[in-house]
Parts: C-alpha cells; structure tokens; sequence
C-alpha cells in the first residue's frame, strides 16, 4: 500500500516592528511599503467596525482554543508528534468515570459550568488505533532475530533498525486540575483532565467543560466580497505572548513577498497578510505560513479576527 505524498513547508518568522498607533494600520516595517497593506488597512477598518459579538462573549464560556491542550514543550520526536495529531493513545490505567465540579476563573469573575467525568474526557481525546506503517518495524527496538528488520515499504522492500513503529501514546495516570485557557473574556483558569504520558515530557490536557456548556463562537462579520488581489487571509493563531502575536496565514504555493499586516484598535486587532502572486504555472495548495507581529500593547481580551472572513481566530489544538 501506497503511503500518500507529503508537501512541506518550511515556516519563515517575520517580526512586525514594535511602535506603532494603537489605532490603525501596522505596518511590518516603519516606512517600509507591505504588499497589499492600503487594502489591508481598508478592508481592515471594514471588518474592526462591524464586530458585534453577543452579550455571551463576555458573559458566558467562549475558549478561543482548541479542547485538547498541552502547557509545556512535550519533547516531541516526529512518531510522538504523529500520534499527537491523530489522537492515537492507549491507557495503562483505570480512567474514573466519576463526574466533578467545577469553576472557571476569569479576569472579570467566576463562573460554575458543568464538566465531564475523566472517562468522557478520554473518549473524547482517543481517536482510535494507528493503522500500521509500510517499512516501519512492528515493534520499536526489537529487531528480527539475525539482522535489522525488512518488511515492505511504498515502493518495496525496505530495511529499518531504528525507527519505531506507528504506537499509541501511552497514558500511565489522569488527574484533576486547572490550566490557563485564552478565552473571549480574557486569559481564564478552565477545569482540566491532566492525562500523564509515558513518551512525552508534559500531560496531555483535556478541557472538562461539557460541550454544551460552551459558547459558540460568533458567524463572521466581513464584507461578503473576495479580498482584493495581494492580501491573504489568517488561518488561525499559532500562539499569544503578551504583545506578540503569531498567526498561520494561508498562501499560495508560489507566493512572495509574504508579509504580516495587522490593525489594532483598543478593542480589537486584526490580522492578515500581503503576498507578490507568483507568475506562471504553480501547483494549486494551500500553504500554512507563520508569521509573527508584535502589537503596541498586550492583547489582553481583546479579540484577533480575520481580515477575510471577520471570524475571531483561536489558537490551534490538535
């Protein structure tokens, strides 16, 4: 069985310099024209000025990240990473299926919201088995008797003494705790099931509010128009610091130029990108491309939306 074709894609940081208004355009380099940056700032205004989210949005439990968190570097190896993404584990110990309560803590207040037990939140987490790997060995570091391991690839018979099979994540314990979650009201203390796993150096985490306590994220408000040719939109966010935003824009394979363009106001910022189009023919995917910019002010609660479609970005999960 054939194994499909992976396109990388090599990610490029690019800094947005650090003075600027904290109302309006900001530029990725003072005096320096972005491409695509008076549309931007345009469309931009557009999308900042028809943000009208609900009572909800500051009231109730909006997370703007995904349900599956991790709170520290796991120490990643690429076959851990891969069972990560795909939500492959296996538990090594009883998972309770006792539910407990809860509180979330907020900047402005608390707030009680049902939670679900440990056993929900890993059927919620496990995905599944892995499906086994063409030339990988079927149990990492037990090679076959008399020499390293051969079993078929893609492309026939391939010999491997040290990569380790497509495994599970292995969870040896689950607690109960609480970890910091960006949220529409601000950076919130969320009730959380802390799964230990043996082949990563942080647990796993699993928000415990129950889905139907969770607020839906608001439709998007933009202009129901293309973006003008040059701009690209944002993806989602790949991470918060503080004033420092990194964003995963998607751009064409033969873009660039690619440049981070972002709009700040004191109630909400928001984010894109400039490209120079490729010429010629290129292949038709999409890539994801980080990008960093560094805001005038912490972001505190203020929402990050998208420049095209006006949706608010949340951090990437699983």
């Amino acid at each position: 069985m054939r194994r499909p074709a992976l396109l990388l894609v090599l990610p490029f940081l690019f800094s947005a310099g650090c003075a600027g208004p904290a109302d309006g355009p900001r530029s990725p380099a003072p005096g320096v024209p972005a491409p695509g940056a008076e549309a931007f700032d345009q469309r931009a205004a557009q999308v900042a000025e028809a943000w009208r989210p609900g009572p909800d949005w500051r009231t109730g439990y909006l997370p703007l990240e995904g349900p599956t968190v991790l709170t520290g570097d796991p120490g990643f190896t690429p076959d851990t990473e891969a069972a990560f993404r795909a939500g492959w584990y296996s538990a090594q110990v009883g998972i309770p299926p006792t539910r407990v309560g809860g509180e979330i803590h907020f900047p402005d207040g608390r707030l009680t919201l049902p939670l679900v037990s440990a056993a929900e939140a890993y059927r919620q987490l496990d995905q599944g088995d892995p499906l086994p790997c063409p030339g990988r060995p079927k149990r990492p570091g037990r090679p076959t008797p008399g020499g390293p391991t051969v079993e078929p690839g893609p492309d026939g018979w391939a010999t491997s003494s040290t990569q380790t099979a497509c495994l599970p994540l292995t969870v040896t314990a689950v607690t109960f705790g609480a970890v910091p979650v960006r949220t529409s009201r601000g950076v919130a203390q969320v009730p959380a099931w802390l799964f230990t796993i043996k082949e990563l150096a942080t647990p796993v985490v699993r928000l415990a509010v129950a889905p139907t306590a969770v607020t839906p994220v608001p439709e998007p408000t933009a202009p129901a128009r293309p973006l003008p040719d040059g701009l690209v939109a944002a993806q989602d966010l790949a991470a918060v610091d503080g004033a420092r935003l990194t964003a995963r824009l998607g751009v064409g394979a033969c873009d660039t130029g690619i440049t981070p363009l972002v709009w700040e106001r004191p109630d909400v910022v928001v984010v894109g990108g400039g490209v120079t189009r490729g010429t010629g023919e290129c292949i038709a995917v999409l890539k994801l491309e980080p990008v960093t910019v560094t805001l005038a002010a912490p972001l505190g609660a203020r929402p990050v939306l998208d420049v095209f479609t006006g949706a608010p970005l949340s951090i990437r999960g699983r």
